[in-house]
C-alpha cells in the first residue's frame, strides 16, 4: 500500500477514534472514583422512584471526561442525549426546538455552559423549575409570548469556568461535580486500555512515556498513542515502545513532561522577556498574540499543575522548576 493510501486510511479510520474509545459502561470508566460513586447514588435513587435524574452540573479542564459521564448517565437512566455547544446556541427558538425535542428521561447535555447567552440562562430557569419554556414572538405592542410544556428531562452542563455560570443558573443543579486531573495509574491503565481496543502491541516503558507526557487527561493521552500508533503503521514497525514513542513526539514538537511548542513560549517569554515574571496577563496576551481566555483555559492549567507558573494577585511568576527546565533544555538536558 502506498504511503498516500495508508495515510487516507489513518485520517478516515482517526475520525471514529475517539467515539471507539469511549468508555461504555462505569468499570470502563477508570479514575474519578468519588464522582462516580455519587452519580451512581444519585442516578440509582432516581431510577428507584422512577423518575428523571435530578439536573447536574460538571466542571473541569478540558479531555478530563465530562462528555463521557453524560453518555453514561443517559445510558443509566435509559434515556436518549442530546448536545448543544453553547456558543452554537443564539435564539431562544434554537433552545426550545432541543428542548421540545425531548423525551421523558433523556439528557440535554450542553457544552461550555459558561458561554451561554445570559438571556438563554434566563429561559432554562422556567425549563428546569416548571418543566416549561417561553418563547416571545414578534416585536412591540403586537409581540405575544407562547408557553411549551416539556417532558422530565435532566440537564447536564458541563464547564471549564464555573465562575462564569451565573448564581441563579448554578444553584438550580441538583449536584456539581469538579473533575480533577487524573493519577499516572489511571492514565496508564486508560492508554492500555485502548492500546488493546486498537489492537496495538505497546511497552510498559512506552505506556508510561506517554502517561506522563498527557496532561494528566485521557483525551490527552489517547491522542498521544494513536500517534504513535500512526508512527509505527507508517514505518511498518511492530510495536510502540520508548523510541517509537519519542521519535513521535519529536515530529509533534512534544516534549517529555507534555509541552507543546505553544507552552514553551509562554514559559521561555515569562523567563527570557520578564525576567521570571511577575507579569500581567494583558502583556502576555500582547506579547503572545493570544486571547486573554485561551492563555488562562488552555495553556495555563497545566502549567500551573506542574509546578512551572504561579498565579499571583501581582500577576504570573516562573517557578525555579521552570527555570531549570529551560536551562537544561538549552544545555541538550531532556527531562524525566
Amino acid at each position: 500500500m502506498s504511503i498516500e493510501k495508508k495515510l487516507l486510511k489513518i485520517n478516515k479510520e482517526d475520525k471514529h477514534l475517539d467515539a471507539v474509545l469511549r468508555p461504555i459502561s462505569w468499570d470502563d470508566y477508570v479514575g474519578q472514583g468519588k464522582i462516580k460513586k455519587g452519580l451512581r447514588m444519585i442516578l440509582g435513587a432516581a431510577r428507584k422512584r422512577n423518575e428523571s435524574s435530578d439536573h447536574l452540573l460538571f466542571c473541569g479542564q478540558p479531555g478530563l471526561g465530562k462528555t463521557t459521564l453524560a453518555y453514561l448517565t443517559a445510558k443509566e437512566m435509559g434515556g436518549g442525549l442530546k448536545t448543544l455547544s453553547a456558543p452554537s446556541v443564539e435564539r431562544i427558538g434554537d433552545l426550545a426546538a432541543a428542548l421540545s425535542n425531548l423525551e421523558n428521561r433523556d439528557i440535554l447535555f450542553i457544552d461550555e455552559a459558561h458561554r451561554l447567552k445570559s438571556h438563554l440562562e434566563e429561559a432554562l430557569y422556567s425549563a428546569i423549575d416548571a418543566g416549561k419554556i417561553y418563547i416571545p414572538i414578534g416585536k412591540g405592542p403586537s409581540s405575544r409570548v407562547i408557553s411549551l410544556d416539556l417532558p422530565s428531562f435532566t440537564l447536564i452542563a458541563a464547564t471549564t469556568r464555573i465562575n462564569l455560570i451565573s448564581p441563579p443558573l448554578r444553584s438550580r443543579f441538583g449536584a456539581i461535580f469538579r473533575l480533577d486531573y487524573y493519577e499516572i495509574d489511571d492514565i496508564s491503565a486508560i492508554i492500555r486500555r485502548s492500546a488493546e481496543i486498537l489492537g496495538i502491541k505497546i511497552t510498559p516503558a512506552a505506556v508510561l512515556l506517554i502517561a506522563k507526557a498527557s496532561h494528566f487527561t485521557p483525551r490527552m493521552a489517547n491522542r498521544l498513542l494513536k500517534r504513535s500508533r500512526d508512527f509505527v503503521e507508517m514505518n511498518n514497525l511492530k510495536i510502540v515502545d520508548e523510541k517509537t514513542v519519542l521519535e513521535t513526539f519529536d515530529i509533534l514538537e512534544i516534549d517529555e513532561v507534555g509541552l507543546e511548542s505553544h507552552d514553551r513560549r509562554l514559559m521561555e517569554i515569562i523567563i527570557k522577556k520578564f525576567r521570571g515574571g511577575p507579569v500581567g496577563i494583558s502583556a502576555l496576551s500582547s506579547t503572545l498574540g493570544e486571547e486573554k481566555d485561551a492563555i488562562e483555559e488552555i495553556y495555563e492549567p497545566y502549567l500551573v499543575k506542574i509546578g512551572f507558573l504561579h498565579r499571583t494577585p501581582k500577576g504570573r511568576m516562573a517557578s525555579k522548576e521552570a527555570k531549570e527546565w529551560l536551562e537544561n533544555k538549552k544545555n541538550g538536558i531532556q527531562n524525566s
